[in-house]
């Protein structure tokens, strides 16, 4: 039986939050890894996470078809997990998300290799949301260039370093009111980030079925209030959570787009929670779920008290709601 040392992944983006979990669960299986990010220099982190010689970072953009094709070169899988939460500059929801996706399975197609995209739950062509319409896109450029493309559209993924619990959580360290936009009644199904990695490892192992696409969720679906007392509950801070129209938090994000750290905030953001983020009933009737792929998914309130305990404050907690 050949040995996964023999086989080569490139994973796009793989110094990113999710990225270095993935890389975590591939260099387990003994594959060897080539790192594609835009600044290879600072990748350095990620080499303690496998055995010497198993991680080599390289220069890609998905901007760039060419740097792309370089990156895909004698690669025998191609992992995306590029995305953005906010576009900047170049670095726009369609030129990464959509464009940048379909780049990276064309190069995949003409390598002759597999693909594993991941993209969200929520991608839908007719979303009022841009960056749910460029995950969307980016869906179908990956499937009209490699049918055979495996797709996870996680909900949100949290865990050490993300930028959910870890915002709220330093947010509530500084501000004496947190807002709960739309009354805080969205509700999520948060996935914890190890169990996407192992499900995006299992991908490339070939343990899904072609062409398929996945709703990744974890074990509880929460609303955006219900989230917000667990990241108090654990950091032992009592805040005001107040309730904030979508109207007002719109017009609000018309300046907090440009604000630094935990306080900003994006109308497109805004635009996503008016939409419920969990697993459909079809994912789960079909099988293509976490469960379906055999994993027992991790809570929210199991694995954040594991990192958030960085937040905490000594002192009773008491928590206010308004």
């Amino acid at each position: 039986m050949a040995s996964n040392l023999e086989t080569l992944v490139t994973v796009f983006g793989g110094s990113g939050f999710l990225g270095r979990a993935v890389v975590r669960a591939l260099c387990k299986r003994d594959y060897r890894i080539r790192v594609a990010v835009r600044r290879p220099e600072l990748a350095g982190h990620l080499q303690p996470l496998g055995k010497v010689g198993q991680i080599h970072a390289v220069q890609a953009n998905l901007r760039y078809p060419a740097s792309v094709e370089a990156a895909m070169r004698g690669a025998h899988v191609a992992v995306n997990l590029v995305g953005i939460l906010a576009q900047s500059s170049a670095q726009t929801f369609d030129a990464v998300q959509a464009e940048g996706a379909g780049h990276v399975a064309k190069a995949a197609a003409a390598a002759g290799a597999r693909m594993v995209h991941v993209s969200a739950i929520g991608a839908d062509a007719n979303s009022a949301s841009l960056y749910a319409r460029s995950k969307a896109a980016g869906e179908q450029a990956v499937l009209a260039a490699v049918p055979g493309a495996t797709i996870f559209r996680p909900s949100v993924v949290f865990g050490p370093e993300d930028d959910f619990t870890n915002r709220f959580a330093a947010l509530a360290r500084i501000s004496p009111a947190l807002p709960l936009i739309g009354g805080g009644l969205t509700r999520l199904q948060p996935v914890y980030v190890g169990d996407v990695a192992t499900a995006v490892a299992g991908a490339v192992d070939g343990n899904t079925r072609a062409g398929a696409t996945y709703e990744l969720g974890g074990p509880e679906v929460l609303t955006m209030r219900e989230i917000m007392e667990t990241i108090l509950e654990i950091t032992e801070r009592g805040r005001m959570l107040v309730s904030l129209p979508f109207g007002l938090a719109k017009l609000q994000a018309l300046f907090l787009q440009f604000a630094p750290g935990p306080f900003r905030l994006t109308a497109d953001q805004v635009e996503l929670l008016r939409s419920d983020n969990v697993v459909s009933d079809a994912a789960k009737a079909a099988g293509l779920t976490l469960e379906g792929l055999g994993i027992a998914p991790d809570s929210l309130e199991a694995i954040a008290p594991q990192y958030l305990w960085r937040f905490r404050k000594a002192g009773q907690f008491t928590h206010r709601n308004a």
